[in-house]
């Protein structure tokens, strides 16, 4: 992974595993560079850098191949994402993990901390959002096997879910994205939520794995790089689970599963796609998610 400093306030981030995406974050450069989670090789995931205001866009970019050096002009399948920007806050509201947000609590609107759709993409109807992007916990537990959805929504009662937002896409590939964010009333309650984990029972899905691509890069990092950084703008690499459905799927589409812990707020992103879902676009889908959630 590269640093470079643009006009003293721009990083720019090679991600390996996107080959030559690059995320930028025009906020002030931290002072402990120790925050910066490092990249995950090949396929895998990078969580990027510390953010210090409100608003911050994040421009995904897709330079053409033939400048990159070294690299093939085939393409790896990754998406192009328009900027990316967190919400405003509200006026003396901190970040997320600031030093005076204990708790770490999210106070920009919700649906504006949700990943916007590539270009291509075409809206599914799949997330069944009112025209505020708000899901209701019925709606959401749509997601999950038919047996299960009673036990998470009596969970959803005791443990303080307030809201539900959620976006979703399908690409020319037929590849079906949903993306949600469940923001509960503290941090506390969205470590008990059961929906999104190994053993989560998902719709049409029999059995989860992890993504042993994620897991095995994620191991591979440098040595000296700490593997669960602390402070505004990160998300720890124990904030972050990536799963698959192992084979033999049922039906014809395979699913992956991502979950994202962003103190008050739980990210599930689920994944699906006739015969095999691609690795390259569900990691680059995880990872901007991730960073809109820091």
């Amino acid at each position: 992974m590269t640093e470079q400093n643009i006009t003293g306030a721009v990083y720019a981030v090679e991600l390996e595993s996107l080959q030559g995406v690059e995320t930028l974050v025009t906020d002030p450069v931290p002072k402990d560079r120790r925050k910066v989670f490092a990249a995950l090789r090949w396929t895998a995931a990078v969580l990027a850098f510390a953010v210090a205001g409100a608003g911050t866009a994040y421009g995904v970019m897709r330079p053409e191949r033939t400048d990159l050096p070294g690299l093939s002009t085939l393409s790896d399948g990754r998406w192009t994402y328009p900027a990316q920007a967190r919400p405003e806050l509200p006026a003396g509201a901190p970040l997320p993990r600031a030093a005076d947000n204990r708790d770490g609590t999210h106070y920009g609107d919700l649906r504006g901390l949700l990943l916007t759709a590539p270009e291509g993409a075409k809206p599914d109807e799949g997330v069944k959002a009112d025209k505020d992007g708000v899901v209701t916990p019925e709606a959401f537990l749509e997601e999950y096997a038919a047996e299960s959805r009673p036990k998470l929504k009596e969970s959803f009662e005791w443990e303080g879910v307030r809201k539900i937002v959620g976006r979703g896409w399908t690409m020319p590939d037929g590849t079906r994205t949903r993306v949600y964010l469940l923001r509960f009333h503290s941090s506390g309650f969205v470590d008990t939520f059961k929906g999104c984990d190994i053993n989560a029972r998902l719709n049409g899905v029999s059995t989860l794995e992890p993504d042993t691509v994620w897991s095995k890069t994620k191991a591979e990092q440098p040595t000296g790089v700490p593997q669960d950084p602390q402070g505004p703008g990160t998300l720890s690499s124990g904030d972050i689970s990536v799963y698959r459905e192992a084979k033999p799927v049922l039906g014809d589409e395979q699913t992956k599963l991502g979950c994202l812990q962003a103190d008050d707020v739980q990210a599930v992103i689920v994944q699906t796609r006739k015969g095999e879902v691609a690795t390259v676009p569900f990691h680059q889908t995880v990872i901007l998610q991730s960073q809109l959630l820091s």
